[in-house]
């Protein structure tokens, strides 16, 4: 067990892990959980450790009905580690924390630190805190203290990154309990998104993906409706950058100069994922969803027009409350004309604390599963007679790391085509490494990736392989033993500084 020096720096054998649950703002929010960490002189515990860290951190996912259950399950399980561990800490953060804020301590004494999506900035100074007080520390913000993209990182990849334009949510779903939990959209400043993405080029990234809670929404809360196209655009523009994707799109926000800037710029890839939840109109109006299949259709026809080889992806619902046998039938006619690359599917679940979860006309267990069966099978046709249609291709693909899992025993390597499909392809003679591109002909296709068996015809060495190589050929750097301190009464200790450029307002 570590412990710290005379001037409170933590000491260099003391590690963390998080644990992470939920969406990709989860996975980018825990990026900046372990960048402020190891920015405060903890190391990261080695892949497989299994709660045996210093610090484990649980960034958590409100979404599905049993996730507390889950949480605490998972607490339970290091309550005794920690017991023959003296000084080691959990933290809790996240949705669910955000949620349940009162109940965590009271359920989980052994907790030292809750804090929520809006406060992750604090995480350092709170288990300092905690330590020193030797108390439990829970702090809740209710609205955004610092946008995440100011807070330093640990990205996952040298090669691609999440870049954050937006926070928060204007929806108000009926089965989604995002908004109270992450609040309302607010947007970055276009140039503080630009800066943060050329600084990841210049370190090697060259593809970055554009997250928000309703991404295509972004401009609402600066005054433009047109600001994510332009943002798109001025992507395109950004030497370095080679391919641009963005998650996750709301049908209702997607207008027509969106669609235009994807056709028109040309490093933003041929892909969408839109989610359709339902195609029954009646299902969408019970789910307070401002689209309807007519619309959602008319969409993905333009789509097709304007970029006829784009890979389109969705999430669906089944078995909302009230869902009737006709509205499911509606849902399967919507992906059967739609024709979806893949589908995101999910049974319904009720979320605490959302309007569904009290709806009247609760599908049974049995009556959701045997719907849920028919549309994925279903859609794994529709997926295989799609990428069917891939085979004769030739494809610029940038390989990926730990994408397949049988490559070694298959010796092929994997990636991903433009349209995000993946591909594993025959490795080729000469040294590839993640990041780098290869140009493959697609000889078969299986529903969920595709196969490229002769020969790879190009390798293009890139920067961003150069970053990956450079990253895995480095000592890891010294911890750099950042004191944390408690702060002075009132007032929290500073952040750490920033690795990417601060926005300003949002």
């Amino acid at each position: 067990m570590s412990s710290r020096d005379r001037s409170g720096a933590v000491d260099a054998t003391r590690t963390y892990e998080v644990r992470t649950y939920g969406c990709q703002m989860n996975v980018h929010d825990s990026e900046r959980l372990s960048g402020l960490l190891e920015g405060a002189g903890y190391v990261r515990a080695p892949e497989g450790s299994d709660g045996d860290a210093d610090v484990v951190v649980f960034n958590t996912c409100a979404v599905r009905e049993n996730a507390d259950n889950k949480l605490y399950g998972n607490l339970g399980r290091l309550a005794p580690r920690k017991t023959q561990r003296p000084g080691m800490q959990i933290a809790v953060g996240g949705c669910l924390a955000q949620k349940d804020r009162d109940t965590i301590v009271k359920r989980a004494p052994w907790v030292d630190v809750v804090f929520g999506t809006h406060n992750i900035g604090k995480l350092p100074v709170l288990l300092e805190r905690a330590r020193v007080q030797e108390e439990a520390q829970v702090e809740i913000a209710e609205s955004l203290e610092a946008f995440p993209s100011t807070l330093p990182t640990r990205r996952e990849s040298a090669y691609a990154a999440w870049v954050s334009i937006s926070v928060g949510c204007n929806n108000t779903c009926t089965f989604c309990i995002v908004p109270a939990l992450r609040g309302k959209e607010k947007d970055r400043r276009p140039g503080d998104i630009l800066a943060e993405i050329e600084a990841l080029v210049a370190e090697g990234v060259s593809e970055i993906t554009l997250l928000g809670q309703n991404v295509n929404a972004y401009g609402s809360d600066i005054g433009d409706r047109e600001a994510f196209s332009k943002l798109l655009r001025a992507c395109g523009g950004i030497e370095g950058l080679e391919r641009v994707r963005f998650t996750s799109p709301h049908p209702r926000d997607f207008t027509d100069d969106v669609i235009a800037a994807m056709a028109e710029t040309p490093n933003v890839m041929p892909q969408l994922h839109m989610p359709l939840q339902s195609g029954s109109d009646a299902v969408l109006r019970a789910m307070r969803r401002s689209y309807r299949q007519e619309r959602f259709l008319g969409i993905i026809e333009k789509v097709r027009a304007a970029i006829p080889h784009a890979a389109i992806s969705t999430d669906i619902i089944v078995g909302f409350p009230g869902e009737t046998e006709e509205d499911f039938e509606q849902t399967l006619h919507t992906v059967r004309e739609a024709r979806f690359a893949n589908a995101f599917t999910f049974q319904y679940s009720k979320r605490p604390g959302t309007p569904a979860a009290t709806m009247d006309g609760q599908i049974p267990k049995e009556v959701v599963q045997a719907r849920y069966e028919r549309l994925v099978a279903l859609q794994e046709e529709i997926s295989w007679d799609e990428n069917k249609k891939q085979v004769g291709r030739t494809l610029d693909v940038m390989v990926a790391e730990g994408e397949g899992r049988k490559d070694g025993a298959t010796r092929r390597l994997s990636g991903r085509a433009p349209d995000n499909r993946l591909v594993h392809f025959t490795q080729p003679d000469e040294d590839v490494r993640p990041g780098d591109v290869v140009t493959v002909a697609i000889t078969y296709a299986a529903p969920h990736h595709l196969l490229a068996e002769g020969p790879v015809s190009a390798v293009r060495r890139t920067r961003a392989g150069d970053a990956w190589q450079k990253r895995n050929e480095a000592p890891a750097p010294a911890p750099a033993g950042v004191m944390l301190g408690l702060p002075s009464v009132g007032i929290p200790a500073p952040l750490p500084a920033a690795s990417t450029p601060a926005c300003g307002a949002v």
